[in-house]
């Protein structure tokens, strides 16, 4: 075997490696996410029949309103987006996130959870907190449990508004129709389950924004830039920039910097793509809170 054969080879093991460690990685975030959603919402929210925000707080309602099963209302309402996600993500996506919404319907089927309190402020922070780590580590396992996102994301791209302002126009509308059925102190806790899990969901996942700017600056730009363009459909730009110092010593020479725009819930994946290519590549992000022009929308050839 030549020595070029070995180097392949070896490169191929590697990126195995690689795509094994995530698939654990990504297994691991996504149980655990379920487990803490499916603990926030029978063991504080359920019970008491308190509310929250996004599609999970339309399942809630449904549920407070109607006594349909909550599993039978999360797969059944989150299954359109599921369906959006399938088309304007990655169908690599789409597929994680209907198997998260599955399991924790599942789990919320078959698993009993003891009540832990009735005490309104409680269940309403708590209750919060756990549905917030949960969804958090279901988007660092590359999926969601509440296609609030994903249809945000979608709109944005169809509509003159920002995705912060289609969810804030969804949450007033679950609100406002929470405080009209049942009662304005309902309506008001719901509030405050909504915002303590939507800072706990960006505490898990550190804080990055629908969309993340990412500058990379890689010996192997060339094969990086392939990748960003046909793995993932985004587009790219380079810059040219000429090296100073670094775990080298000092260098003067020519170097490709990329830079690119992706949206949080692929920005694991180029991370993956990234280390397959060149582990010791240089990679900044940036949070972004919208954009606009440009080719955000993803390319039609994009891979699983």
């Amino acid at each position: 075997m030549s020595t070029q054969q070995r180097l392949k080879k070896l490169q191929i093991l590697r990126i195995r490696r690689i795509n094994v460690i995530r698939a654990i990685k990504d297994i691991l975030f996504i149980t655990l996410g379920v487990a803490a959603a499916a603990f926030g919402l029978k063991g504080f929210l359920l019970p008491n029949q308190f509310l929250d925000g996004g599609v999970m707080g339309i399942s809630l309602l449904v549920n407070v309103i109607s006594g349909i099963d909550l599993s039978v209302l999360v797969i059944l309402i989150n299954l359109p987006f599921v369906i959006i996600a399938y088309t304007q993500i990655s169908k690599l996506f789409a597929f994680k996130t209907l198997v998260a919404i599955a399991l924790l319907a599942l789990v919320l089927a078959v698993v009993e959870f003891p009540t832990i309190t009735e005490d309104k402020l409680l269940i309403s922070v708590f209750g919060g907190f756990f549905l917030g780590v949960g969804i958090g580590l279901s988007i660092r396992g590359g999926s969601v449990i509440d296609g609030t996102e994903v249809l945000a994301i979608y709109s944005s791209r169809k509509t003159t508004l920002t995705v912060g302002d289609i969810i804030l126009v969804l949450n007033i509308f679950i609100f406002s129709l929470a405080a009209y059925i049942l009662n304005i102190e309902t309506a008001l806790y719901a509030i405050l389950t909504y915002l303590v899990a939507s800072k706990t969901v960006d505490f898990v996942v550190h804080g990055i924004e629908e969309y993340t700017s990412v500058m990379i600056v890689s010996q192997n730009s060339a094969e990086i830039k392939e990748a960003i363009i046909t793995r993932l459909g985004r587009g790219v730009t380079i810059l040219k920039g000429k090296s100073g110092y670094g775990k080298n010593g000092h260098q003067e020479k020519e170097i490709d910097v990329i830079f690119s725009v992706i949206t949080r819930l692929e920005l694991q994946r180029l991370k993956t793509e990234i280390t397959k290519i060149d582990p010791d590549a240089f990679v900044v992000e940036n949070s972004v809170n919208d954009i606009k022009g440009g080719m955000i929308k993803k390319r039609p050839f994009q891979e699983m």
